[in-house]
């Protein structure tokens, strides 16, 4: 879109970052939302308290500046600043609330950015700003290469740079940046972290605008349901895989890594370390800019959570309104029926049916015919031979009390949180042998709260019935409370 005449005249009558400017009041408004909203990162805000801090803004400026000036509420300004001729503020209602929250709109961010651009720098610096477009060129040119003897090539080259700089550096021959260069690029940094937080805001609103456009659709849809949800989750993994989504996944991937946390700490605790910066009185938040990133990150992911369970919720209600209608059309059919039961229409038009649903048989429902098993029963009995034989071993079976093997453990878990089971035959020997053991390992099996250990083994030892001594090597297992 180019900066036509016309665009810009659609502009100045319609955007809301425009309009601000123009704003009678946009000294107040400007300040106060900086104040208020982007300075200390505060995304949401309860009406109560945006009225308060309104108020002591009117009552200081009315002191300093003129008693008839802002005549009117704060409440009046809020309202009128969330009106959807200005823009400015979103006021909506969380679920679960029944207080009006608000919220600053990325036309409002752009604006109090636009202005606070006009303010006079310590000084410009082009150094660091040419060199992040030298570093991006680099790595469209190198990421976009997709011959591999390439790239091969291409880090070969970064390879011999990088030992001769090693060895520059161990002859003593390496450059300091200065001081003037150091603040160049802090300047480019706090820039660079500012605007991130204010992305955030844009892509949330950008999520909301999507979830605005889907309720509308939904709302005058007039096809088949399976269609409509096609489209809406069509529309949904467009998002996502849209390059603002692919950007914004990225960036919150890197962003959650703990080890990348640690490092962005380390890395702002040393350049706010430096005599240099220290010159600058650069504001002490940007030394905690990561977690405002995280902070603004999560209110976006629940941002989205929150629009995805409101259009469930918004589909589910249609659906009931659909079932709703159909039992009224079926009720209405029902009394018409009813209204009709005693006096019949003459004519062959109507016919008398046994009952209200017909009943379906499919033929392949059917199944197909066996012929019964007749059984062949002998009339002849056989008697035993007069062999002896003794039913001993029918009642020398080895039988495990499980529940007892369970009492052990529970018995033994009583003083500690978690035991092994070499600690628990230490104190309830086996007696019964490799039954026992395999008992104990069903057991451990089935509580998930049971732990295989298969890098530490442990050695289990009894006494059979010979007297001989056996042993198992096995895995750890530890029970835990």
């Amino acid at each position: 879109m180019s900066l036509d005449f016309t665009t810009l005249t659609n502009l100045r009558r319609n955007h809301p970052a425009w309009k601000l400017l123009l704003a009678g009041n946009a000294p107040l408004i400007v300040s106060f939302l900086h104040r208020v909203f982007i300075e200390p990162n505060i995304r949401i805000m309860a009406q109560d308290e945006l009225v308060a801090k309104l108020d002591d803004e009117l009552f200081h400026l009315r002191e300093s500046v003129n008693h008839e000036a802002f005549p009117r509420s704060s409440s009046e300004y809020l309202n009128d600043w969330a009106d959807n001729e200005r823009g400015w503020l979103r006021k909506f209602y969380p679920p679960g609330s029944d207080e009006p929250h608000f919220d600053l709109t990325p036309a409002a961010e752009k604006a109090v950015a636009w202005l606070e651009s006009l303010l006079q720098r310590a000084f410009v610096g082009t150094e660091s700003r040419l060199l992040t477009v030298f570093e991006l060129l680099r790595q469209m040119v190198d990421g976009a290469e997709d011959d591999a003897e390439t790239r091969i090539i291409e880090l070969e080259k970064q390879q011999q740079t990088i030992d001769q700089q090693i060895a520059r550096i161990r002859a003593g021959d390496f450059e300091i940046l200065d001081a003037t260069a150091l603040r160049d690029r802090f300047q480019q940094l706090s820039g660079l972290a500012r605007e991130l937080l204010g992305d955030f805001r844009e892509v949330e609103h950008n999520f909301r605008q999507l979830d605005q456009n889907l309720r509308e659709q939904i709302a005058t849809w007039e096809g088949r349901k399976g269609e409509l949800l096609e489209q809406i989750f069509g529309e949904r993994d467009a998002i996502a895989d849209s390059d603002q989504g692919k950007s914004f996944r990225a960036f919150w991937d890197f962003l959650m890594s703990p080890l990348r946390q640690e490092e962005l700490t380390e890395l702002l605790e040393k350049v706010f370390a430096m005599e240099s910066i220290a010159t600058l009185h650069a504001d002490t938040r940007l030394k905690r800019i990561h977690y405002d990133w995280l902070e603004a990150g999560e209110h976006t992911q629940r941002t989205v959570a929150k629009l995805s369970q409101q259009l469930r919720r918004y589909l589910d209600n249609q659906a009931y309104l659909e079932n709703k209608r159909i039992m009224e059309l079926l009720q209405g059919i029902e009394g018409n029926a009813l209204a009709v039961r005693q006096a019949m229409p003459p004519g062959s038009s109507f016919m008398s049916l046994d009952q209200t649903a017909p009943t379906v048989n499919l033929p392949m429902e059917r199944s197909l015919y066996s012929p019964p098993v007749k059984p062949v029963i002998s009339a002849e009995v056989l008697s035993g031979d007069d062999q002896g034989i003794t039913a001993d071993p029918l009642f020398e079976q080895i039988i495990i009390d499980k529940a007892q093997l369970k009492a052990n453990i529970r018995r033994a878990l009583q003083g500690k949180s978690q035991i092994t089971l070499h600690e628990i035959l230490q104190e309830c020997p086996l007696e019964q042998g490799l039954a026992e053991v395999i008992t104990y390992f069903a057991i451990a099996g089935a509580d998930p709260k049971a732990i295989f250990d298969d890098n530490i083994t442990e050695q289990i030892f009894w006494q059979d019935d010979n007297n001989r001594q056996r042993w198992a090597t096995l895995p750890r297992i530890i029970f835990n409370k």
